[in-house]
């Protein structure tokens, strides 16, 4: 699939769906916690996990509509970005601890790192949060091993130094490792199970004069991350 084009109107229809959308999840999550909450124990077990699902559920939809808030702005040009000094070998393991847990099976990670320059000028909460995303994202389409690798190395891009981060299984990393970019193809940010958290993600490294690609063998749990010093 093709990335949505970011302009105008797109940016206006997703400020308006957060608008939209945020009170009427904001006061069903409050009528279920005022029901859990009620102290008369009129709720059974069986009702009691079917209204705390429904919380659950609500709460998704509020952090959907929170990353529709936050990719409205990074389209629109209005999110602030904090830039400083970012070392993006330090910032890697910090991006692996924040991944969450997957809910069926243990996928492990395994970081190396390369040499040479490794600083950016970019805002590193926003780059870990990108980072984690990418990452978790790979690691649940990954059906071929239990292990993902990511290797970060230092390489031209465009012309200038550039930190580049591959992130895939066995057979995948050791191409992605070495590739260039007119080898790779457009990374497919719309896929389900995800919410916006990569489309944000790749706003938040275009806004970074960086970039995120796929293997050009199509394979979904891979990709490489490109971000220039």
């Amino acid at each position: 699939m093709t990335n949505v084009p970011a302009d105008g109107k797109w940016s206006r229809l997703l400020s308006l769906s957060v608008h939209e959308l945020r009170t009427p999840i904001s006061v069903v999550a409050g009528y279920l916690r005022m029901l859990l909450k009620d102290p008369s124990g009129a709720l059974d077990e069986r009702y009691r996990r079917m209204l705390e699902e429904a919380e659950k559920s609500c709460g998704r939809l509020a952090a959907l509509v929170a990353e529709m808030s936050d990719l409205s702005a990074l389209e629109g040009g209005t999110a602030a970005l904090k830039t400083a000094p970012v070392d993006i070998r330090a910032l890697l393991p910090e991006a692996i601890a924040a991944l969450p847990p997957l809910p069926d099976r243990t996928v492990s990670i395994e970081l190396t790192t390369g040499t040479g320059p490794a600083v950016i000028q970019g805002d590193a909460a926003r780059l870990q949060s990108a980072i984690t995303s990418v990452i978790h994202a790979l690691r649940r389409e990954l059906v071929t091993s239990d292990n993902l690798l990511i290797n970060e190395r230092f390489a031209p891009y465009e012309g200038r130094a550039a930190s580049w981060i591959a992130i895939g299984d066995g057979e995948n990393i050791q191409a992605l490792s070495t590739t260039d970019a007119k080898d790779l193809n457009t990374f497919d940010e719309w896929r389900g199970g995800c919410g916006l958290s990569l489309p944000v993600a790749r706003q938040v490294i275009d806004r970074h004069r960086g970039a995120i690609w796929s293997p050009s063998n199509g394979a979904k749990a891979a990709a490489v991350i490109v971000l220039p010093h």
